[in-house]
């Protein structure tokens, strides 16, 4: 379902799961699996939730920005199911060990925040803990808005305050044993959570600052391009060196400096068009970062956008990829693709690769083709998919599926065609792959 303009100029998320919800359920289970926003656990109904503290600022200047910041910590993307009420909760976040449900956070006194102080939400954030004391699960980034300032986190609360009060109770959990003991976070939280303000680098310019502290904080872009660990944790030598984002099945690639897989030879106006248009002359968004563009990065200001491509291109590569030819695929598989490609695919990408831009964009030298990780090619060439409507691209150029017509072997000889054509040096795909992503629900 394409999503809709609501009165207040919010939009409904589409039907498939939040791109900001699923892939962090483990996180909350100390698992394996990195992605997710503001799922934080509301009241329960008879839960008390009230705390002293000064009546929100409801000056419409401050109204007005705490709606902006709510779009770029793209709150609606978990507090709000498909076809429900705005910011009511209510989503489900499937996983191997149960379901997570977003709570409620429209200002209802029994189901919502509606008796929550802007003290009350302010602890939240910078803590991680409910009201009474207990620990959020980190289906909310909770290790990265702690570092969101008392005045965004003040005009956030404002926001709140003013949307519709729904009254739609919370759903509990359904997370099987243990990982439904919400005790097993204070082991997670001391490995993993560490509480406190931005701190601005004074080395560094008033925009790069700007941008760190939107990427770090409300944008929490690690969640999805940071591998996650066993314990549900994550390496600071690999901070945004890419990650596959379990359950959703697609990898967030590197956002680092290296040339193979991240933004090393992308210039800051790649990096905005990407963010903001979902297009740009280095390929196009799909999947979860065509949601996250849709519902939040198109709304950002040009000047925010842009410290956040500058913050982005200044990410250092700690890690080191490969360079040069990475295999020769099977001869008669590089045919079998060869031949699927110039049938299907070269009227739209070009002969050679160099595809039409700025709605077709390039396989030949294109990062995202050539990542170690073959999961988002496989994935649309099965499914295809659209880039976000966006305000600078509002009739996207789509990628049609092509799952119902080629079996296995063939998609897998498509992919490895472009992986490895044109001085590609990706490596090939088996059918194997190619039949465990078919079989992977759709999110």
């Amino acid at each position: 379902m394409k999503p809709t303009l609501r009165p207040s100029g919010w939009l409904r998320p589409a039907s498939m799961a939040s791109v900001l919800a699923i892939g962090s359920l483990a996180l909350a289970l100390l698992l394996d699996g990195p992605l997710a926003t503001t799922a934080h656990a509301a009241p329960q109904g008879a839960e008390s939730t009230t705390t002293a503290g000064t009546s929100p600022d409801s000056r419409p200047e401050i109204v007005r920005r705490g709606e902006y910041l709510a779009r770029a910590g793209d709150c609606i993307a978990c507090h709000t199911a498909p076809r429900g009420r705005l910011f009511a909760g209510g989503l489900a976040m499937e996983t191997p060990f149960g379901t997570l449900y977003s709570p409620n956070i429209t200002p209802d006194p029994q189901y919502g925040i509606g008796t929550w102080s802007e003290e009350a939400f302010f602890k939240m954030m910078r803590t991680g803990r409910k009201p009474d004391g207990a620990p959020i699960y980190p289906a909310m980034p909770v290790a990265q808005y702690t570092k969101v300032t008392r005045e965004d986190s003040n005009a956030i609360f404002a926001f709140l305050k003013t949307v519709e009060p729904v009254r739609q109770p919370n759903h509990p959990h359904t997370l099987r044993f243990p990982f439904n003991q919400r005790d097993l976070l204070y082991g997670w939280r001391t490995l993993y959570f560490h509480e406190g303000e931005f701190k601005p680098d004074p080395t560094k310019s008033v925009e790069w600052n700007r941008g760190a502290y939107l990427v770090e904080g409300l944008g929490h872009c690690t969640m999805c391009h940071t591998r996650i660990n066993m314990l549900g944790g994550s390496s600071p030598r690999e901070q945004f060196a890419g990650g596959l984002i379990p359950v959703q099945n697609w990898y967030a690639p590197s956002l680092t400096s290296d040339k193979d897989g991240g933004l090393g030879d992308w210039s800051i106006q790649d990096i905005v068009d990407l963010l903001q248009a979902g297009i740009s002359n280095r390929g196009a968004v799909y999947g979860p970062m065509a949601e996250v563009t849709y519902h939040s990065l198109q709304h950002l200001s040009e000047e925010d956008i842009r410290a956040m491509a500058v913050y982005l291109k200044s990410l250092p590569d700690q890690g080191g990829r490969k360079t040069g030819p990475s295999a020769t695929p099977n001869p008669k598989v590089f045919a079998l693709g060869k031949q699927i490609y110039a049938d299907k695919c070269a009227i739209c990408h070009g002969d050679n690769g160099e595809g039409q831009l700025p709605h077709y964009p390039p396989l030949a030298g294109n990062q995202s083709i050539e990542m170690d990780s073959a999961v988002n090619p496989i994935r649309i060439v099965l499914n295809g998919g659209f880039p976000p409507g966006t305000k600078r691209n509002p009739q996207p150029f789509g990628m049609p599926p092509f799952g119902q017509e080629l079996n296995d072997a063939e998609a897998a000889a498509v992919v490895t065609f472009i992986r490895t054509a044109w001085g590609n040096h990706g490596l090939p795909v088996s059918a194997r792959e190619v039949n465990e992503l078919r079989k992977a629900p759709l999110h």
